[in-house]
């Protein structure tokens, strides 16, 4: 796979690392990381940029994850790119919002590099 840009929403400067080596660590090759912490920096990122992929914290301050995947879809913007939540455990109910609102997948914390792999790279698989 080509390289890539990702943007990683999440209010933990710490997990967004997490998230990135995970990523990498699952085979994906990422050439730009664009990081946010919070769904309002996440929308500002996607006024700059377009990128491949979107992984977003569901609980977070300012903009939650679910409210930030309502207005990329309200919006119009990053059409087609795949969003994946990310949850914890007790976030069933977050999860089946999430994924009416037009996330495409989830992962629940705590998560390996083979999860990461399960969920994310059959949604950058060419149609």
């Amino acid at each position: 796979m080509s390289g890539m840009t990702v943007l990683i929403v999440d209010d933990s400067s710490v997990m967004r690392k997490i998230v990135e080596r995970a990523l990498r660590q699952a085979g994906l090759n990422l050439t730009r990381v664009v990081e946010a912490g919070s769904g309002r920096e996440g929308l500002e990122a996607l006024g700059r940029d377009r990128p491949d992929l979107i992984v977003s914290d569901i609980n977070m301050p300012s903009m939650d994850g679910l409210e930030f995947l309502r207005q990329i879809q309200s919006q119009g913007l990053a059409q087609g790119v795949p969003v994946v939540m990310i949850t914890t455990e007790s976030g069933e109910e977050h999860v089946r919002e999430a994924l009416a609102a037009g996330a495409q997948g989830y992962i629940r914390k705590p998560f390996t590099p083979d999860q990461v792999r399960e969920r994310v790279l059959p949604l950058l698989a060419p149609a």
